[in-house]
């Protein structure tokens, strides 16, 4: 099995936010295999015909010497609650293609949608994706996710969002909070009320 693995939002056919993927996947390389060799998505993903239209998900799968490449039409999970779970020695800052501390945390969700994994005390990330959060009029993110997103890292370079370290405590002092990782757009997803979230 490929130990990383990447996904990339293809609407009517074209691959979106192509740079912020390959940078991820560049620095993940040098990380674990000090491989110097650049991934160029533009290159290597070709969309099949059947999938030219409509918000479609691709999957790379990859490691040392072996890349494999799939797609699908994204169906979304409708999110409406959140239960926060402790974890503290989760470490997934790479996107590793072995889930299944996340799974088992997924597990202890209840009769919620998703969880909000904590951290040495620290809100971080959901199942899925990272986590956005409004108070006022202004959007905040998490300053520790344990992965760091494309959307979420795309969204601070354009001055869209804010880090700051978000504990449990703090979830009152919000309106609510939104779900976003390559294909969910914060403008496609409705706000998750701070009153769902336990």
């Amino acid at each position: 099995m490929c130990r990383l693995f990447e996904t990339i939002r293809v609407v009517n056919g074209v691959p979106q936010h192509l740079a912020w993927h390959e940078r991820r996947m560049n620095q993940a390389g040098k990380e674990l295999w000090n491989d110097g060799k650049p991934f160029l998505l533009s290159q290597e993903i070709t969309v099949p015909p059947e999938f030219s239209t409509g918000l479609v998900q691709c999957n790379i799968f990859y490691g040392p010497g072996e890349q494999k490449i799939s797609f699908k039409y994204y169906r979304r999970r409708v999110i409406r609650s959140l239960k926060m779970v402790e974890c503290n020695s989760i470490d997934y800052h790479l996107k590793y293609s072995d889930r299944s501390l996340l799974e088992s945390l997924f597990m202890l969700r209840g009769g919620s949608d998703d969880v909000i994994i904590v951290k040495n005390g620290l809100i971080t990330d959901t199942l899925i994706s990272n986590l956005i959060f409004l108070e006022g009029k202004d959007w905040y993110t998490p300053a520790n996710p344990l992965l760091k997103g494309t959307c979420r890292n795309r969204l601070l370079s354009e001055g869209r969002l804010t880090d700051r370290e978000i504990r449990p405590g703090d979830i009152g002092h919000f309106t609510g909070c939104k779900l976003i990782n390559a294909m969910r757009d914060p403008e496609e997803d409705a706000l998750i009320p701070a009153t769902e979230i336990t």
